[in-house]
């Protein structure tokens, strides 16, 4: 730690990270004008979403604030735009071209995101007003309401690039981490004053499952197959050099997480509206999604798990490419002992990534939806829903930074050693 602040770049980028979260505080607590702060708090402590909705913004909805939106539109246009990465040609090409292309997609996620925003500002606020907690805003404040949400939603996007860029880890991975243990004071006041001699036995239970929670998401974030690699160099006969290729259990992180939460939330936001209109048909089909996609529902949880391992399929594939990585070790001279280089070295790695996947996909659905499973024995299966979740972003989020910092602090080493 000390040596993090004793190399002056390293210095600059760990304060310059602390003030743009400092900043993402302070944007949290600026509340929209004209709106009934009390009201809607209210309302949060009735909604089990909106409860959700308001933990993934740090305090934002409770307060509604301008960054009450998050993060959230920039993940759904992340997800858009992966998806179109798969089904469009011209898209996937530009994912190949490295840093450049890469660059172009992120600028096309964001041009979606604007247009995310705005439809899901009006959501909000067709949302509360149908359930009476703010009332009918004339056009003039509804476009101030839409165009705070919506520049606030994009402000966020913005200093997560400038973290990315200048400061230390994934910039929005950071404020949806610090959205989350913002809010770990107040729930764990709200945790110890619902304690008594009738609940200490689950909380005991609780605190066990958490601590084992933890351990699991660092073993499953740190876990690695290690596929050895021999290089033949020639030198007073043929010498044969082993390395290996480390392929991690978890390629994608906390990403499938993120992007879990974000779709699996959609029924639900749209059932309110869905019953607020004429149509007898859309009717039932909000009263139908309310039902099943309450976060107490089979439905639901179902709905979770299945999101949570298709995303990091998914992820891992956009990742890691086994044509590519057997490509590149095909010309550097390398091979996998027992394995023909070409098309079989591909094979074999794609059924490698394909078991060792599915290992981490299965035991990142399960710790999302365990609270579910113990909902019954537990009771308060909502905090405990939301325990669980945030407790996989935070953990996973906190060991890529240090992965991050620690590959920093061996470069400005490494680059010292060399002057």
């Amino acid at each position: 730690m000390l040596r993090l602040f004793a190399l002056p770049e390293l210095r600059k980028k760990v304060f310059f990270t602390l003030f743009v979260i400092f900043v993402f505080r302070l944007l949290a607590h600026v509340p929209v004008p004209g709106v009934d702060i009390a009201a809607i708090r209210q309302y949060l402590n009735q909604s089990a979403l909106l409860g959700l909705f308001d933990y993934f913004s740090g305090g934002g909805f409770q307060n509604f604030s301008i960054v009450t939106l998050g993060v959230s539109p920039y993940i759904n246009a992340s997800i858009i735009i992966q998806l179109l990465t798969v089904m469009i040609p011209s898209f996937e090409e530009l994912s190949k071209e490295g840093d450049t292309g890469r660059e172009k997609l992120n600028q096309y996620t964001k041009y979606l995101t604007v247009p995310l925003s705005i439809f899901q500002s009006y959501g909000v606020y067709f949302l509360l007003l149908q359930q009476g907690v703010i009332s009918s805003l004339n056009k003039l404040d509804l476009f101030v309401l839409i165009a705070t949400l919506t520049v606030g939603g994009i402000i966020l996007v913005w200093i997560g690039d400038l973290v990315t860029e200048y400061g230390i880890g994934n910039g929005v991975s950071l404020i949806i981490f610090v959205g989350i243990i913002s809010r770990l004071p107040q729930a764990t006041y709200q945790f110890i004053a619902t304690l008594d001699s009738t609940n200490i036995t689950s909380a005991l239970v609780f605190a066990v499952l958490a601590v084992l929670v933890i351990l699991g998401v660092v073993l499953v974030n740190e876990g690695t197959r290690n596929i050895p690699l021999e290089y033949g160099r020639r030198s007073a006969g043929i010498q044969r050099v082993t390395n290996y290729l480390p392929i991690k259990v978890n390629q994608a992180g906390v990403i499938p997480i993120i992007f879990a939460v974000s779709v699996v939330m959609i029924p639900s936001l749209i059932s309110s509206p869905l019953q607020a209109v004429s149509i007898p048909w859309l009717q039932n089909l909000g009263f139908w999604l309310a039902k099943n996609f309450s976060f107490s529902s089979a439905s639901y949880n179902l709905t979770y798990f299945l999101l949570v391992v298709a995303f990091t399929y998914f992820y891992t594939s956009v990742q890691f490419d086994p044509a590519k990585i057997s490509d590149d070790v095909k010309k550097r001279g390398g091979f996998i002992p027992g394995v023909r280089p070409g098309i079989a070295t591909t094979s074999y790695l794609r059924g490698v990534i394909t078991r060792i996947t599915l290992a981490g996909a299965l035991f990142l659905g399960t710790i999302a939806v365990l609270p579910y499973l113990i909902q019954h024995s537990l009771g308060g299966a909502g905090t405990y829903s939301i325990g669980g979740t945030g407790l996989l972003i935070v953990v996973s989020v906190v060991l890529e930074t240090v992965r991050q910092t620690e590959s920093l602090l061996v470069s400005k080493n490494y680059d010292s050693f060399l002057r």
